[in-house]
């Protein structure tokens, strides 16, 4: 049964955030933005790391408006500059949020908690899959994501930049890693896929080794562009 409500998407830019807003979109729910944060000291998503300007270019492929907030460094006030943009977006008349969860039982508590203070309904369209599952359905839909950060005690740089595939998928398993990486092990980009109208090409990219909230590889993308789907000369 499809449900029409207005909602929200928590974005990030990443594979599950990107999977649950196409299993929204499916569900005939009517998505009127991606709400993103970024750190208000260095401008990048606050937990993928991603530029600004690149989640921006991401949305237009989209074609869903993004609103971008900002938040504090350190994220101490985190929860309360969360609902304050949720509190604004609900003016336009917003009745639910959907969120990438899959099976980390404190965040979807988290959720649930922060939602109902806020009279808003969580949608969880990930809950409860297999995360092998999951990445499959991702991989077989059609979409196209990169690693952009990983745990440097888990991983070497070679798997920065890798693309999120079956034999990824495969080595990862190997390794004794959630295939999501739902507990932060690595984080990823999604550049193409069946809800994008176009797709972004990235030309320019470094590997780097941060010391952030932990020690990680990043993917530090300097220049990209966006072209048409199925446009082999861009």
């Amino acid at each position: 049964m499809n449900d029409s409500r207005k909602v929200i998407i928590s974005w990030s830019g990443g594979k599950d955030s990107c999977i649950a807003l196409y299993k929204a979109v499916k569900s005939g729910y009517d998505v009127s933005c991606l709400l993103n944060f970024i750190s208000k000291e260095f401008k990048r998503g606050c937990f993928h790391g991603l530029d600004s300007g690149i989640l921006k270019a991401q949305a237009e492929c989209i074609g869903i408006p993004l609103v971008q907030k900002e938040v504090s460094p350190d994220m101490k006030n985190y929860e309360e500059e969360f609902k304050q943009a949720v509190l604004e977006l609900k003016k336009t008349g917003i009745e639910a949020m959907v969120f990438g969860d899959i099976y980390l039982d404190e965040h979807k508590e988290w959720v649930e908690r922060v939602c109902r203070e806020l009279e808003i309904l969580p949608i969880e369209p990930l809950w409860g899959m297999s995360p092998e599952r999951l990445v499959n359905e991702f991989i077989e839909a059609g979409f196209k994501a990169l690693v952009v950060s990983a745990k440097s005690d888990l991983f070497d740089e070679d798997w920065i930049g890798r693309e999120i595939n079956k034999k990824f998928l495969e080595e990862i398993k190997r390794k004794n890693i959630c295939p999501c990486g739902e507990n932060g092990e690595f984080h990823t980009f999604v550049y193409n896929g069946p809800v994008f109208k176009k797709r972004i090409e990235i030309t320019e990219s470094s590997k780097l080794h941060k010391d952030g909230f932990w020690k990680h590889w990043f993917l530090d993308i300097k220049q990209y562009k966006t072209v048409k789907k199925g446009d082999l000369s861009a």
